[in-house]
């Protein structure tokens, strides 16, 4: 189990209920999965159909976003969004029950925008005190939080992964919850100009997940300059030892041909 395939951004010409089963055909034996329903708190009907897709595809969900809002739209996440507290804290326990039932262990909980009018240091306190909730509820599963810098929305106040490892820090110091952890995005990271190298080299011990796609585009490892290969040797060598995320936007239609190349 190497890598896990982000079925929310690859295989998109599929119905998402038919994704898994495609991973599983094109030879991979697990996936993960951005938030897969339209509302924090979806119906029982649907949240059983995704679990049943993916158990009869035979694959593990080894990821799964918490609800993020319109990510279409230009949300990017609950987490630190004054006003929304209610609707993040029943996330959770929507979350926590397909976890459960699928045996997956990660869980992202993404930041969310600067909200224009709203202090920033409020939403930091905000958010601190609902990824401690999060933590608390997965711990009951075995389960981490991750919490991610991404790139290209300027109002997403985490970049890099020192923004990150900080929040978490807090959470930890605040709340008293160590089981939020960095996701580290290759990708993202290096867009946004971090060294990546270095926080290979200062946290891969500690890192709760990897994803990676090239760069510039977005793309399949080989399509960009990215030393993906050298950072995950790297990783590796530093002490992570969980499977790597596939997170790119396929450039031709066989969206895993160059893992055989």
């Amino acid at each position: 189990m190497t890598y896990t395939v982000n079925c929310s951004i690859i295989l998109t010409e599929l119905p998402l209920l038919e994704r898994p089963a495609a991973a599983k055909a094109a030879g991979y034996d697990a996936v993960e999965f951005w938030w897969p329903f339209s509302e924090a708190v979806p119906g029982g009907d649907e949240v059983d159909a995704f679990v049943n897709a993916v158990q009869d595809a035979g694959v593990q969900l080894t990821g799964l976003n918490f609800f993020a809002g319109d990510m279409p739209g230009g949300d990017r996440g609950l987490v630190s969004w004054i006003g929304r507290e209610d609707e993040f804290a029943d996330n959770i326990e929507v979350v926590v029950g397909i976890g459960e039932r699928l045996g997956t262990k990660a869980f992202n909980a993404l930041y969310g925008n600067r909200i224009p009018g709203a202090d920033p240091k409020a939403q930091d306190d905000l958010a601190v005190k609902n990824l401690a909730a999060a933590g608390r509820a997965v711990a009951k599963i075995g389960g981490v939080v991750l919490l991610e810098p991404v790139s290209g929305m300027d109002t997403y106040p985490l970049k890099t992964a020192d923004d990150a490892l900080a929040i978490i820090e807090r959470v930890k110091n605040e709340e008293g919850v160590d089981n939020v952890k960095l996701l580290a995005d290759f990708y993202h990271l290096a867009v946004n100009n971090d060294d990546v190298s270095a926080v290979i080299a200062d946290h891969a011990a500690e890192f709760g997940h990897i994803q990676i796609a090239d760069a510039p585009g977005r793309g399949e490892p080989g399509t960009g300059e990215l030393p993906l290969a050298t950072w995950i040797a790297e990783a590796k060598a530093g002490g992570y030892a969980g499977v790597i995320g596939l997170e790119y936007k396929p450039t031709q239609a066989d969206a895993f041909a160059w893992t055989r190349a």
